[in-house]
């Protein structure tokens, strides 16, 4: 007997559940309902509603960074994928497999130009790595497969924009999707050409590590490595996951600021680049160059972003007889901190109560620059960044991490510019009951964008640009936002009281807010 005929709908679900799908983020409306049906027909896949697209794709990237396999999303329309661009941007960077499901019209109604009309598949390209429409019910399957295999594959945000008739008609099958290959390895010449030139270079060069090079054995095969050769280990300045803390080895990003990070790579012979890019500035600014990495420096890329950086890592100890450990980083308690809340005083408070384990979801910008330094002997812990610089991404990153690391205690730190974004995640949240807790940095302001004002423009911005950087008049009252979302909050303005809300979070389950009130950030008049 022939296979089965269903509708488009359930069969898409249905081949992304065989290809490992099993959370769907959501955000529907009209020309999904048949795919919101095959929920319930299918009975594959669950949905979990956010309030907001780019909570959606956003969560749906914690959701893949940490659950190791691929997440999905449920979007309206060209206007609803819009939305939620900014997240998959920062998706694409962090390289996270996601399927993106969008609805589109009916086929005979696109013709028409109803209000809701986009070019749907332009929409989605800038921050898909694969594009596709579904022609007709009975491709719904294979295009389901092919989707989800290039989410793999290419390692990043893949759409399917399915007409609302083709999920309601009768003629689809599902698809079977291949199995996920792993990562490439990089050619042996360049491994053989790399360990050559450790030789050589030893104490000046850099081994910068990014992508799957961050977890535990690869960083214990880097420190390794290093111990052999004298060479400095670097992590990029944003990361889509990073094993830290005791036990493991410390490794050190290269500084935001450009004219630190020109100092961090200052006297660097060799950059050897391990599923790392070379280092460039955020910005141009007047004067300056767009990369830290001077000139003289000789850069080799030793493993792509989505090759095998821990076999590559293994393969250059095995090269030049590294021992089969590495010293690491041994536990410590950082003292009680004090007096006002600052970057300092956030870190020490951070690496004093984050649990075993914990997923740390860091977007508090200016409020966090002592973080990773402060954490090297705290909890071993994975360090989560917002990798491609779109604001608005820690508190939905947060929450699909949750998901994806069930048990796993998640710290979501974000600047309170930020979180403005993406707020409604706390209801997300709340109604899934996710072990967040969320740490507001309540600068009241814009605070990066006052110290690149005074980058760009020699100077401290005036009484017209101050209203433009700031979030005060009316001061905004993030305890009493996270309890109209459901989620049980503090504000506290010490850093003894921040320790205290944190070592009470520690101890609960359930999603918490602490606002943490900072001291205003003293800038220089005038540039260096």
């Amino acid at each position: 007997m022939g296979a089965r005929s269903m509708k488009g709908a359930q069969a898409i679900f249905e081949t992304l559940h065989r290809g490992g799908v099993d959370t769907m983020f959501a955000n529907p409306g009209t020309s999904e309902m048949a795919l919101v049906r095959a929920l319930d027909d299918a009975g594959t896949v669950r949905g979990v509603l956010c309030l907001f697209e780019g909570v959606v794709t956003g969560a749906a990237d914690g959701y893949a960074r940490t659950a190791g396999k691929p997440a999905a999303t449920l979007l309206h329309l060209g206007p609803g994928l819009a939305n939620g661009a900014a997240n998959l941007h920062n998706a694409r960077r962090s390289r996270s497999p996601i399927v993106n499901v969008v609805g589109e019209h009916a086929r005979d109604h696109v013709a028409l130009d109803a209000p809701l009309t986009t070019d749907l598949e332009a929409v989605a390209r800038p921050f898909s790595r694969w594009v596709r429409t579904v022609d007709a019910p009975a491709h719904a399957g294979a295009d389901a497969a092919a989707a989800l295999e290039a989410a793999c594959s290419l390692s990043g945000p893949v759409t399917l924009a399915v007409p609302a008739d083709v999920a309601w008609s009768e003629g689809a099958a599902p698809g079977q999707p291949a199995p996920p290959a792993g990562p490439s390895r990089p050619a042996g010449q360049r491994i053989d050409a790399a360990a050559a030139l450790l030789r050589r270079h030893g104490s000046t060069a850099m081994i910068l590590l990014g992508g799957r090079a961050l977890d535990a054995e690869g960083v214990a095969a880097a420190a390794r490595l290093a111990a052999v050769t004298g060479a400095r280990l670097a992590s990029e300045t944003f990361n889509a996951s990073a094993a830290r803390g005791a036990g493991r080895p410390f490794v050190p990003k290269v500084p935001y600021f450009g004219e630190q990070a020109e100092q961090f790579l200052h006297g660097v012979s060799l950059l050897l680049l391990v599923e790392a890019r070379r280092p460039v500035n955020f910005f141009g600014y007047p004067g300056r160059h767009g990369s830290p990495v001077a000139a003289a420096t000789q850069v080799m890329r030793v493993a792509d972003p989505g090759e095998d950086g821990v076999y590559a890592l293994a393969s250059l100890c095995d090269a030049l007889g590294a021992g089969r450990t590495a010293a690491a980083t041994e536990r410590s308690v950082a003292d009680r901190p004090s007096g006002g809340i600052n970057p300092a005083t956030l870190a020490a408070a951070i690496a004093r109560q984050l649990p075993d384990e914990a997923v740390l979801c860091d977007e508090a910008i200016t409020a966090s620059l002592a973080i990773p330094e402060a954490l090297a002997g705290a909890a071993p812990h994975h360090h989560l960044d917002l990798c491609g610089g779109a604001i608005g991404g820690a508190l939905p990153l947060a929450t699909g991490a949750a998901l994806g690391a069930p048990g796993c205690k998640v710290l979501c730190v974000s600047g309170d510019g930020s979180a403005l974004y993406t707020i409604q995640a706390l209801w997300t949240q709340a109604r899934e009951q996710l072990d967040v807790t969320t740490v507001i940095c309540a600068n009241r302001s814009y605070a990066i964008l006052a110290y690149e004002h005074l980058q760009i423009e020699g100077r401290l911005p005036g009484p017209r640009a101050v209203p433009l950087l700031s979030l005060d008049r009316p001061v905004l009252g993030f305890a009493d936002l996270a309890r109209g979302f459901g989620v049980e909050a503090t504000t506290v303005g010490t850093a003894e009281a921040l320790d205290e809300a944190l070592a009470s979070a520690a101890t609960r389950r359930g999603p918490f807010l602490v606002e943490a009130v900072m001291e205003p950030m003293q800038l220089p008049p005038k540039a260096p």
